[in-house]
């Protein structure tokens, strides 16, 4: 490739033509006619070709005569083109027979191009140039067509990159307003994708969980607390539990997070690209509701809760429950289970616990990989 990582656009190597006749006399004036411009390797029957055909170097050109013992021109042109190491290969007849239906049926057969004999060295050699020149051009467009598809591809995965790593710095801001978090953005990210890859198996919820709107949700799952920026210092770094009023406030980051997303997407008339902020709306007014319709801020009851926060929901439970904070400490992984468990049907959309206790193990590996080192997560038993 040249500097600027364009594919190389010019050939540096000689052609190699692969000439096939059983006839000793016209492979030597092919041979001799070919061999001043370009690698000459001959074969004097169907079955040589064939295997010189998928040695290396392989054959840029082959000239295939029809009228061979054995296996014909025709066979021998049915077996490169299928087979996947030859089929790209151009073939160009050359032979006796001039009716228009034997050119007709070997072009149909695959053949790029037909030469009859007696042959004319000036028609042979404008015939090869033209058909290597194809080549060559449809050999660049490929690979510049392959290597266009690898750079948006490494495009896409760098701003794919780049989205993620900062929609987590801007989640980060929220929690790092709050001593106690740690890694709970990376360990309830890893909780939402487990628990919508696991629903995504159920027959009631595989139509609607495509992977793209799993990849969505996972990718929306850091702004659940991004509300947290709008609550006062004094409530959110409080030693303690709230009172009644301090909870009141603190309730209302869920509304504002939905409403800072929302701000920040309203203005924009093509959602390509950033549909996942309207799940991260989602899930960030609604992570706090309950599926009997208990929760905050809109009391929503069961499925009228956007699905996303139904799975933030239980992340974001079992997270709190296993965690350290200044009014209590961290529970065991089986005390958290136990406690998810009951909530099945009042606090949890049951099909959601049903995925966590499917994900269990893979549950306390998200733990283990992400554990706070200041205050770090109790021993997971098991």
């Amino acid at each position: 490739m040249p500097p600027d990582g364009d594919p190389e656009p010019l050939r540096t190597r000689r052609h190699h033509v692969l000439v096939v006749d059983d006839t000793p006399g016209n492979l030597v004036v092919l041979g001799e006619l070919l061999a001043p411009s370009y690698d000459v390797r001959i074969a004097n029957s169907g079955e040589r070709a064939l295997q010189a055909a998928v040695t290396e170097p392989h054959p840029d050109l082959v000239l295939l005569d029809i009228m061979m013992p054995g296996m014909d021109g025709y066979e021998v042109l049915r077996q490169l083109k299928a087979d996947e190491r030859t089929a790209d290969i151009p073939v160009v007849f050359i032979t006796a027979l001039d009716h228009d239906e034997d050119e007709a049926h070997g072009l149909a057969l695959g053949a790029t191009d037909y030469i009859t004999k007696p042959l004319r060295p000036a028609i042979v050699l404008a015939r090869v140039r033209s058909q290597l020149e194809l080549k060559d051009a449809r050999d660049l467009l490929r690979d510049r067509n392959a290597w266009l598809d690898a750079e948006v591809r490494r495009r896409l995965r760098q701003n794919q990159t780049i989205q993620d790593v900062s929609m987590r710095a801007l989640a980060s801001l929220a929690e790092a307003r709050d001593q106690e978090t740690g890694n709970h953005i990376m360990r309830t990210q890893g909780y939402v994708g487990e628990l919508a890859r696991q629903l995504a198996t159920s027959p009631r919820h595989a139509q609607a969980l495509t992977p793209d709107l799993v990849e969505m949700y996972t990718k929306a799952a850091p702004l659940h607390d991004i509300g947290k920026v709008g609550i006062p210092d004094y409530v959110l770094g409080k030693r303690g539990k709230l009172d009644a009023a301090e909870w009141e406030i603190m309730k209302t980051h869920a509304q504002v997070g939905a409403e800072a997303i929302w701000r920040a997407v309203e203005h924009e008339p093509d959602h390509e690209g950033i549909e996942f902020l309207y799940h991260a709306m989602d899930i960030a007014r609604s992570h706090h509701e309950r599926w009997d319709g208990s929760g905050y801020p809109d009391g929503l009851e069961g499925e009228a809760i956007p699905l996303s926060a139904r799975l933030m929901a239980l992340a974001d439970v079992l997270d709190a429950l296993i965690s350290r904070r200044a009014y209590k400490e961290p529970l065991s992984f089986e005390d958290a289970v136990t406690i998810i468990t009951a909530g099945r049907g009042s606090h949890f959309d049951p099909d959601i616990v049903d995925a966590f206790l499917a994900r269990e193990e893979q549950f306390r590996a998200i733990v283990r990989r992400y554990r706070d080192e200041v205050a770090p997560t109790p021993p997971l038993g098991g």
